[in-house]
């Protein structure tokens, strides 16, 4: 088990990640952030926190996107349904999506099925945490990234949240 990111280095990428967003979507006009279940909503909440700081947060359009039903693998196994809360449109807004890792990028393809059912947006963007550079599936890149790191495909990044794991930390297992 290799360590990718600390503690102390997640704050720093989460910070770092949100003065980026701020740099291209400066008040957040017409910018709606969505965070992708299941995992990829603890980073997209701590996104929301450093926002919330440096922004008035009435100006923050929050949601959470369940795939579940939109992954070309939900035949294959048992999937844990989780919720959707996005209590408004997203027509004609810039949209960035917000997930822990980018791997394969079926994730990414799959939320935006899901993305179309809310209206169509002006613009998508996608913020990662972690990028994993080599096995991509489908031709899917990040707008912002925390981390790219080289991996091998028997390799799996695990990240934890304090909020449910009990640490911060990214690790290559």
């Amino acid at each position: 088990m290799k360590t990718i990111l600390n503690e102390q280095q997640l704050e720093i990428t989460i910070q770092r990640l949100t003065h980026q967003l701020l740099e291209n979507h400066l008040n957040l006009e017409n910018t709606v952030i969505i965070g992708i279940q299941p995992r990829g909503i603890y980073f997209s909440d701590r996104i929301i926190q450093q926002l919330k700081t440096q922004v008035n947060p009435s100006s923050i359009r929050y949601g959470k996107l369940d795939i579940t039903f939109y992954r070309d693998d939900v035949r294959t196994g048992l999937h844990e349904l989780n919720q959707t809360d996005i209590p408004f449109s997203i027509e004609n807004s810039e949209v960035i999506l917000v997930d822990d890792v980018l791997w394969t990028g079926r994730t990414i393809r799959a939320a935006l099925d899901a993305l179309l059912d809310f209206g169509r947006p002006a613009k998508v963007e996608l913020c990662v945490l972690i990028d994993r550079r080599f096995s991509r599936q489908l031709p899917i890149q990040a707008d912002y990234i925390g981390k790219s790191i080289d991996s091998i495909i028997t390799q799996k990044v695990k990240v934890y949240w304090k909020e449910k794991d009990g640490k911060d930390e990214v690790t290559l297992l």
